[in-house]
């Protein structure tokens, strides 16, 4: 995907009018906290039910890290939420693998459901603990080496130190 395609908001991924938000979920996919918690809040009944007939028909075990699946949005302007489990942060080499098989995994879903346009958040820097400036650096070089039929890919961070970090990763992809 082409760098000129790949924008940065601060802001809150819940009021965000695109194809699809993506939610930085738990392998439960039952809501939690952070941006999990403020998605299905947001979405309202429509998710949870989405998600429980999701997890019980194709992820009896729960969502693996690193895969994506996606439900309809209820309540939230986006017509689709893909949720992807990114890794809880050990330092170990599979993390970055995992984080980027989340990003791409995700596209690979919004291609499915003919998204064009998808707001990601920073996924698993919160509180699985991704280091911010490597979680910016593994999410821009995942989205940017990608394939897909996505027009617009919205990282939507909140906060100036994750907008900050995102924008050092982007800023040799502009040149």
């Amino acid at each position: 995907m082409e760098a000129s395609r790949i924008n940065l908001v601060m802001g809150d991924i819940v009021r965000q009018e695109v194809d699809a938000i993506v939610n930085a979920a738990n392998p439960t996919l039952l809501g939690g906290g952070g941006v999990d918690g403020a998605i299905h809040h947001a979405a309202g009944p429509a998710l949870v039910e989405a998600c429980r007939a999701l997890r019980w028909s194709a992820y009896p075990d729960g969502l693996p890290p690193g895969e994506a699946a996606a439900t309809e949005a209820g309540d939230l302007p986006a017509r689709w939420v893909i949720h992807t489990v990114g890794p809880n942060y050990s330092g170990a080499p599979e993390d970055a693998t995992t984080l980027r098989r989340a990003y791409l995994s995700s596209l690979r879903v919004a291609d499915e459901v003919g998204a064009r346009s998808v707001a990601f958040p920073a996924i698993s820097a919160g509180a699985y603990g991704y280091p911010l400036k490597e979680a910016a650096e593994v999410a821009i070089g995942a989205v940017s080496e990608a394939a897909t039929n996505v027009d617009e890919v919205r990282f939507v961070l909140f906060g100036r130190r994750a907008y900050d970090a995102f924008a050092r990763a982007l800023t040799p992809l502009r040149g």
